[in-house]
């Protein structure tokens, strides 16, 4: 089979298997805390094949609240205390167990242990307030759970493909952006439809509760029928896949998964409509842990076996850019 720029996907059952993961582990349950130390192990993915390219943000949003973290320190203070303090010596984190190279099980490796960019970076933070990197409960959160989560305590913070923006501050406090992203259409690649407009009248378009896509859609629907959300984003392509929907919008980085899991869809549009952070998020006034957070994602972005490698590993396949992190901006 043939991509629709004209490249050849791999053949074999790697597709396949993790189309099957997309079926399946989408429809799993809402919260599923995993055992101590749970990990994604091994050495990643394969790097290899074909690439599914994302072209450039268009504009900003106009509530891009990225600048408003606190600056870095490795000071402890009571937030950092407490965790280290507990009977389980061990940073509990929110991620994905369903986002293609970013939080996911791969079903062809033994243990279908947690791997991706998002854990490599959880996995960062622990060896920076631990000393080791394995002290880390990952605990997978549905995209409507992320906040509440972290408001009543099951997480300590969430490394979820999250965006940072303004509403979202309200209730949590975020690192600086480490991935910079933007909302796109994911359609199967046989469809009229062109991107985010007047293409997607009369056409059911699925979102996550809670996202940004979501967001988006109630401001500006051309037309379409936006009723379908679901719990997990991922949940959305099963539904695209079993001909529910006709179009899924959901943040480009991970579409760009999506499509290489599944090659009958492909990304609509030139480029994302948005452009927008991923953060780390944590609890209100947990301002120690923001910093430390912070000084970890300063040290991971100049480190040459820090984020460009976790982005090589994990990402460069399905994206297909030569990436590199985004500007740390914070507050005064």
């Amino acid at each position: 089979m043939r991509t629709p720029r004209g490249r050849s996907w791999p053949s074999g059952g790697r597709l396949a298997g993790l189309g099957a993961l997309g079926l399946t582990a989408a429809l799993a349950a809402t919260l599923v805390a995993l055992p101590p130390g749970d990990d994604g192990g091994g050495t990643g993915a394969d790097r290899g094949g074909d690439t599914v390219p994302v072209a450039a943000p268009a504009r900003a949003e106009a509530d891009n609240c990225n600048d408003q973290s606190l600056p870095p320190s490795d000071e402890d203070g009571p937030t950092i205390e407490e965790i280290k303090n507990r009977k389980v010596k061990k940073l509990v984190v929110g991620v994905d167990q369903n986002s293609f190279r970013w939080g996911y099980r791969d079903p062809n490796k033994k243990g279908g242990q947690l791997e991706g960019f998002d854990i490599d970076l959880a996995r960062k933070i622990a060896e920076e307030i631990f000393d080791d990197r394995d002290a880390v409960v990952f605990r997978a959160i549905p995209t409507n759970e992320r906040i509440p989560a972290i408001k009543d305590g099951r997480v300590d913070m969430v490394v979820r493909t999250m965006t940072v923006n303004c509403e979202r501050l309200k209730d949590v406090d975020f690192s600086s952006g480490y991935f910079k992203t933007g909302q796109q259409v994911l359609a199967p690649r046989k469809s009229d439809i062109t991107g985010y407009n007047g293409s997607l009248k009369g056409k059911k378009v699925c979102s996550a509760a809670g996202s940004i896509a979501e967001d988006e859609l109630k401001k500006q629907s051309y037309g379409a029928d936006i009723s379908t959300t679901v719990p997990n984003q991922l949940d959305c392509l099963v539904r695209l896949q079993l001909g529910e929907v006709d179009a899924v919008v959901t943040d480009s980085a991970l579409a760009a998964g999506q499509a290489a899991q599944d090659p009958a869809v492909e990304l609509k549009g030139e480029k994302p409509f948005t452009t927008e952070y991923y953060g780390v998020a944590m609890k209100k006034g947990a301002d120690d842990l923001v910093r430390r957070v912070n000084k970890v994602l300063a040290d991971y972005r100049a480190d040459k076996d820090g984020w460009k490698k976790s982005y090589d590993e994990w990402l460069r396949g399905p994206i297909g850019e030569n990436a590199s992190p985004p500007k740390a901006d914070y507050r005064d």
